[in-house]
């Protein structure tokens, strides 16, 4: 049986509802988050070296990252989930499915890595230093970054339900987080109505119902 090393609040949340949308049996080890620091227990380590979520474990494979575990069980279980080989909607599926990582997370993490600084305790003579820093990064770099990235999203959402062509797909599934990662922090408003419109086609999709309520707690939709 296929078993899910689940950390509350994180890209696991994709893989609990990918096998939903497959019909895969699984079971779930579930993993908290230390409240304070927000990093992965130490616990984590001993199913995979980094000590990260997602990760998998199939019989005696182990697999991590989401990308790789997407293509896993799609290949090995759902293949329902992916378009054609050969065909356009299939290299728009592999598109979006290395896209979600490669693409859209770097400069939301970045976003929030600066955010921090920003809130960060410090001498008081170093805080407007700090903000210059921060204004220049989100302004000059991170925050132009992000619109680009979601404006080119939004116009590839417009006129169509679905990333990899007219049918859902687990390219779908992959795109989510990064997407519900941005609305969570208020970075989707009404300049994206294609995005809003697909976060909530997604959202009550019976499959995402269901793994939310086997995952838990998901702070990054407000659930």
């Amino acid at each position: 049986m296929i078993t899910v090393h689940h950390l509350n609040n994180s890209r696991s949340q994709r893989i609990l509802w990918l096998l939903e949308e497959i019909g895969q049996t699984y079971e779930i080890r579930k993993y908290e988050r230390d409240a304070q620091t927000m990093r992965a227990p130490a616990a984590l380590k001993e199913v995979h070296p980094l000590g990260k979520s997602p990760v998998i474990s199939d019989g005696d494979r182990v697999i991590a990252e989401s990308g790789a575990i997407t293509e896993y069980l799609v290949d090995t279980y759902g293949a329902a989930l992916k378009p054609e080989a050969g065909s356009d909607d299939h290299r728009r599926y592999v598109y979006w499915l290395h896209f979600a990582e490669g693409s859209a997370m770097p400069p939301l993490l970045v976003k929030l890595v600066v955010d921090q600084i920003a809130k960060a305790k410090m001498p008081f003579f170093a805080k407007p230093i700090a903000r210059s820093i921060v204004t220049r990064l989100n302004d000059g770099f991170v925050q132009p970054e992000i619109d680009n990235i979601f404006g080119y999203i939004e116009s590839e959402l417009s006129g169509r339900d679905w990333f990899a062509g007219d049918s859902f797909s687990a390219a779908d599934i992959q795109m989510s987080f990064p997407l519900e990662a941005a609305a969570a922090r208020g970075g989707i408003g009404k300049a994206y109505p294609a995005i809003q419109a697909w976060l909530e086609r997604i959202h009550n999709r019976p499959a995402y119902v269901r793994a939310l309520e086997r995952g838990g707690e998901y702070g990054i939709v407000g659930r």
